[in-house]
């Protein structure tokens, strides 16, 4: 049994890159600070700085958001529409954002896979960094864990077991769910980024991710996604 109105639920996901294209291309002061972070995440010795600079992505201080794709249901689970906001200037796709929720008090919920310990985080980071205000759903200051409306795939697999780790695309295997990285997947998207230039392929696997994002959501609960249910891109 879904624990919510399915139609008050907003999914979501990210894609991240590094703020720069290259290592060379970051400034002094900063190539010093991820010298740091890169000490704390070098695997092998032979791990150098500028070797581990397309991680830099995954790190909210040193990366930036390229694409937030956004899934809903509604007209009484006969349509799942999908929007996407994505860009160079990631000021103005974190504002288009936000003013999802300005204009509309319909999204009590928000759902994403790791998105406690990724998604939902990353995004106020970076807003606070563009100076903007972080939406009353997502900011968590003052509020009681009961208070949270934020759902997690993820987390909703483990059933507390907090040591493992599992991919929304194994998920998506384990409930029979055609996997979305049938392209791409989130180790490529620095390449097709920023040496491909194809903003659009990054912003269809983000898509689709969010349409298996929701589909697992549903699994997740003994239930299945509609399957009469029409997807828009809008």
């Amino acid at each position: 049994m879904l624990p919510a109105n399915p139609e008050q639920i907003l999914f979501l996901d990210i894609e991240t890159v590094p703020q720069f294209p290259t290592y060379d291309a970051v400034p002094e002061t900063w190539q010093h600070l991820w010298n740091k972070k890169a000490n704390l995440i070098r695997r092998k010795d032979d791990d150098a700085d500028d070797n581990l600079y397309d991680r830099a992505g995954i790190y909210a201080e040193f990366g930036k958001i390229i694409c937030i794709s956004l899934g809903y249901i509604t007209g009484a689970g006969a349509e799942i529409r999908i929007k996407s906001f994505s860009g160079d200037d990631e000021k103005t796709l974190l504002q288009e954002f936000a003013d999802v929720f300005e204009k509309s008090s319909r999204f009590a919920f928000l759902c994403a896979h790791n998105g406690k310990e990724f998604d939902f985080p990353y995004i106020c980071r970076r807003m606070l960094v563009n100076g903007l205000a972080i939406p009353k759903i997502l900011n968590l200051s003052g509020k009681k864990p009961w208070e949270v409306a934020h759902f997690d795939t993820m987390e909703l697999w483990k059933f507390g077991d907090y040591k493992s780790f599992v991919s929304l695309d194994l998920l998506s295997a384990i409930f029979g769910i055609p996997t979305p990285k049938d392209d791409i997947d989130g180790s490529e998207v620095y390449g097709v980024y920023y040496k491909d230039h194809n903003l659009p392929r990054i912003v269809s696997y983000c898509e689709k991710d969010v349409l298996t994002l929701m589909k697992v959501f549903y699994k997740l609960h003994g239930e299945t996604l509609p399957e009469s249910a029409k997807t828009l891109f809008v």
